[in-house]
């Protein structure tokens, strides 16, 4: 395996532990321990780190190593605000620009959403609400968007793990139920009014007023 795609494995193993809450905020990323776990250089680790640090899942301090990021409420807001510029019109296109099959794939997506939620596998729900805005951007053909939409919803991964009340991933499945039945009519207004007011449910539903627990003891102490 080249070094490239070896530190591909890297970033993609800490961005999924990430999201699915295994690593949680301020946790300490000790590049030994990384390299002994994954079996290469300290070098690898440092190139798999910064491409972290540049999607802004972990943050890099000097003299002091990684960690993961601990986003404030002021940056879940701007990301949740950039996130209602981008998926209100993508919403748009995808009804303009999609065909039966399309809609369909969707539909499937949005009934693994609700498996998921009904028994209780936290990793894969948390992983499928995010997936279903990626997933329309796949759809339409657009890796860029979809890309994008990925980095967006890493960050929201961790906002969410930190900020979110409960009981709040059931109501995300039947919004998005919601928005594809009417992405399904071809109801474009209507889809793009439910699209706008589920990602502002989600941040309504998020407690950013909250003081974050640190997980780093000099912090926790001070």
């Amino acid at each position: 395996m080249d070094q490239n795609s070896t530190t591909r494995r890297i970033v993609d193993a800490l961005t999924a532990a990430i999201v699915e809450h295994r690593l949680h905020p301020g946790t300490k990323l000790a590049e030994q321990k990384l390299a002994d776990h994954f079996g290469v250089s300290r070098t690898l680790i440092r190139q798999a780190l910064f491409q972290l640090a540049q999607k802004k899942l972990i943050r890099m301090e000097p003299a002091r190593g990684a960690f993961v990021a601990t986003p404030s409420s002021d940056e879940a807001r701007q990301v949740f605000g950039v996130r209602r510029m981008i998926e209100v019109e993508m919403t748009r296109q995808f009804i303009r620009q999609s065909t039966p099959n399309q809609v369909k794939a969707l539909r499937e997506h949005v009934n693994m959403e609700k498996q998921a939620v009904s028994s209780g596998d936290v990793p894969s729900r948390t992983d499928l609400l995010g997936d279903f805005h990626v997933r329309m951007a796949e759809l339409m053909g657009n890796q860029v968007l979809a890309q994008l939409l990925g980095e967006l919803i890493s960050r929201c991964a961790l906002i969410t793990l930190m900020y979110q009340s409960s009981h709040a991933a059931k109501h995300s499945v039947e919004e998005h139920a919601e928005i594809l039945k009417a992405i399904a009519a071809r109801d474009e207004e209507l889809a793009v009014r439910l699209m706008d007011e589920h990602l502002r449910h989600v941040e309504e539903n998020l407690a950013l007023d909250r003081k974050v627990p640190s997980s780093d003891i000099a912090m926790a102490l001070a």
